[in-house]
């Protein structure tokens, strides 16, 4: 979808040539002795229109206006939740005319959160998944012009959202796609393409480079399967060579069947989802091209398949991981952890000024926080402090949850130097703890995205967090930075 932003003259919006013209306004609407705002009180007055955010009237061909079509939306008093809620219902009203452009004004000044909501839920609704259908049919709208009183004030918001928009979608899409058609060499390809962008590199590792780096742990997992695994670097570099960069490490399984420890068959394709870390890495890098900060971002994405077969790890086992730890595996279905421990050993040759690992990890975490807030770990308070900022500014939230060294008491091992599992209480927590272990030279943080990554059900899809968090962090660095 193509975003434009224009100013707008409350007494010309009239005249605005387009298929749909959305007006949205709130509880503090004032009109004026224009034509739109008059209709607009003669609407409120007789109660057609009620304040309550996602109330709308829908006009066709309204008399003296150049749009076809006239919707008035209420969002209330505008915050974040009620912008969003105003959005679906006026998208969800246009939805079947299947129209290619539409305008959305606002007749009071958005504040900066509720004009990336806007932009995001436009998105986000709009969306269609195509790439495996015979005869797919595209998004209907090609299209969208925002009109605010002062553009030029929100100028950076907007071009930040729709840069996290282009991101999102690129996490959904891989997301998305059937195991068959992401394979960690589809992933490789996918990544080899974002560096066609100016400032963005890409690395591809396969099995012999990663045998020769000693990543025991990753090489484990991807023994069970006869796609080839990949262990993929991007770099953004767009500050000085000295400047040390962020390291993101974005889990990749592919599909994940548990290995020996094979999940249950219902549901088992939604483990298509389980590389939705590695989604998000790319989509960051996608938002940086069109952004292009002054910092420097790194991505590490370990990529394979989990699967049972005659070769694949088995309960008991003990592997090498690539800091030395020994790793007695009791469950193989505790992969995820496996492959980050040996990419975050990795992150240590870029000397990062923060590493951030992003995985849909453990099902615990999907009990403790549903599908609202991704959970975070992190040992360092700054780190964890503005990933939370940069998860309320982006309105993809996360929630900071416990370290304590006494979770990692169930990870002791009479064969190891630990397990890659601690049994079912706190689940979640004890798996931050195992990845803590490989973690302790740089200031770090895990999002575990379980129950974020992907929705079930009729809505069954990738949801793309969460690279909007993720780019908001970003950009504040780089404003930082700027100001230092």
């Amino acid at each position: 979808m193509n975003f434009a932003l224009k100013p707008f003259d409350l007494r010309s919006l009239g005249s605005e040539k387009t298929d749909a013209l959305l007006v949205f306004l709130t509880s503090a609407f004032k009109h004026d002795k224009d034509a739109l705002s008059m209709l607009i009180a003669r609407v409120i007055k007789s109660g057609d229109l009620t304040p309550k955010a996602g109330n709308l009237l829908d006009i066709f061909r309204p008399d003296g206006m150049a749009c076809t079509r006239l919707v008035l939306v209420h969002m209330g008093e505008g915050n974040t939740t009620e912008v969003r809620r105003a959005v679906s219902a006026a998208f969800a009203l246009l939805k079947p005319a299947k129209y290619k452009a539409i305008t959305l004004s606002f007749l009071k000044q958005p504040s900066a959160s509720a004009l990336r909501v806007a932009v995001g839920t436009l998105a986000d609704a709009s969306y269609v998944f195509t790439a495996t259908k015979s005869k797919p049919e595209p998004r209907c709208i090609q299209k969208a012009i925002f009109v605010l009183p002062d553009e030029r004030a929100l100028r950076a918001e907007f071009d930040r959202a729709v840069a996290a928009v282009a991101g999102i979608e690129l996490a959904k899409e891989w997301g998305n796609r059937p195991a068959n058609h992401a394979t960690p060499t589809h992933l490789a390809h996918t990544a080899r393409e974002l560096a066609k962008f100016p400032k963005i590199k890409c690395d591809i590792l396969g099995p012999k480079e990663v045998a020769k780096l000693g990543m025991g742990a990753f090489q484990a997992v991807a023994q069970g399967s006869d796609e080839p695994l990949r262990f993929i670097v991007l770099h953004y570099n767009g500050a000085a060579k000295s400047s040390a960069p962020v390291v993101l490490v974005g889990k990749g399984i592919t599909f994940d069947s548990g290995g020996i420890s094979i999940k249950p068959a219902a549901e088992m394709d939604e483990m298509k989802f389980d590389m939705c870390g590695a989604a998000s890495v790319l989509g960051v890098f996608r938002a940086l091209a069109d952004l292009q900060p002054d910092i420097n971002v790194v991505g590490l994405i370990p990529a394979c398949e989990n699967l049972p077969s005659s070769r694949a790890i088995k309960p008991g086992d003990v592997v090498t991981s690539m800091s030395g730890q020994t790793i007695e595996i009791l469950n193989t279905d505790a992969e995820g952890r496996l492959v980050l421990c040996d990419a975050l050993t990795y992150s240590e040759r870029f000397q990062p000024r923060a590493v951030v690992d992003i995985a849909t990890l453990t099902g615990a975490c999907v009990i403790a926080l549903g599908a609202v807030r991704s959970g975070l770990f992190s040992t360092d308070e700054t780190l964890s402090a503005a990933l939370v900022k940069a998860g309320d500014s982006s309105q993809d939230l996360c929630w900071p949850m416990p370290l304590d060294d006494d979770y990692a008491e169930g990870l002791k091992t009479n064969f190891a130097d630990v397990a890659n599992v601690a049994g079912r209480p706190g689940g979640a927590i004890t798996a931050a703890k195992f990845l803590q272990r490989f973690a302790g030279k740089f200031p770090w943080a895990h999002l575990d995205i379980a129950g974020t990554a992907w929705k079930s059900g009729v809505a069954k899809g990738a949801t793309g967090r969460p690279v909007g968090l993720l780019v908001d962090y970003l950009m504040a660095l780089e404003a930082k930075s700027g100001k230092a």
